[in-house]
């Protein structure tokens, strides 16, 4: 193999970089993923500051997510993330409705911030970090990276803390806008709050893990070893054929 044919630290890196952005975008939806997070809440607002009807608002929101999800369907392609914004539009209209208060519509999803800020933290200081319990079969590493890539776990880690600070960041804005803001101010500065954090919690994990160790790829381990001993069973039976056969002499001996 001349130098030219060898992998460089840079090929390396680059192959790194565009696997984790490939598996960042698999796993958190991509754009179209945020547009599904983000359109429902906008139409929300923006009919409720129209004309400040609440059912009318909820009945939209919750009509454009499940238009989301046909579109999906049509198109054959995954809808966990259209499915779980039907699931938030739906807790929210349910909340409002039973309240008769608008801003209650946001409240589940907020209360699902908070919890998964304060998870990924907890997750974290237990050294397991969340992100890496989410990323590692789309990385087709599963846990390996617990034990057997601590540089990832690192990694892991870092990003982690990333996404627990920022959600928990949005919380410390939005709650308190939340008891003393009125709905139309409170529902554009929630919308306005949906996509740069996550952005920001992507891009620093996509900087994170570009610069760990690549991942181990338990599925292609194992499927080596289930070939290995395949071909070790297949070894050992034509061994045990050639032994098991007698020489034609000695199984049809004359007589003398």
């Amino acid at each position: 193999m001349t130098s030219l044919d060898k992998p460089t630290e840079d090929t390396t890196a680059d192959d790194n970089r565009a696997v984790t952005e490939a598996a960042l975008f698999e796993a958190f939806g991509g754009v179209r993923g945020m547009v599904e997070t983000v359109v429902p809440g906008l139409v929300f607002v923006t009919i409720f500051t129209i004309n400040k009807n609440l059912h009318w608002s909820a009945i939209a929101a919750l009509a454009v997510s499940l238009v989301l999800v046909v579109v999906r369907l049509a198109m054959r392609d995954t809808v966990k993330h259209a499915f779980s914004g039907v699931f938030g539009v739906a807790f929210g209209v349910v909340f409002a409705m039973m309240t008769g208060n608008a801003k209650d519509f946001y409240l589940p999803g907020m209360l699902y911030t908070l919890g998964l800020g304060l998870a990924y933290i907890i997750t974290t200081l237990a050294g397991v970090p969340l992100i890496g319990l989410m990323l590692g079969p789309v990385f087709r590493e599963n846990l390996s990276w617990r034990t057997r890539n601590p540089g990832r776990k690192k990694a892991y880690a870092k990003a982690s803390w990333a996404w627990g600070l920022i959600l928990l960041g949005k919380c410390a804005i939005l709650f308190p806008l939340y008891w003393w803001a009125d709905t139309t101010k409170f529902g554009w500065v929630l919308v306005a709050l949906k996509v740069p954090p996550f952005l920001l919690a992507v891009w620093l994990t996509w900087v994170f893990l570009a610069k760990a160790p690549p991942p181990i790829d338990v599925f292609a381990e194992m499927e080596a070893q289930e070939r290995a001993e395949e071909e070790k069973r297949a070894a050992l039976a034509r061994e045990g054929g050639e032994h098991g056969e007698a020489p034609a002499g000695g199984r049809h001996r004359r007589r003398t």
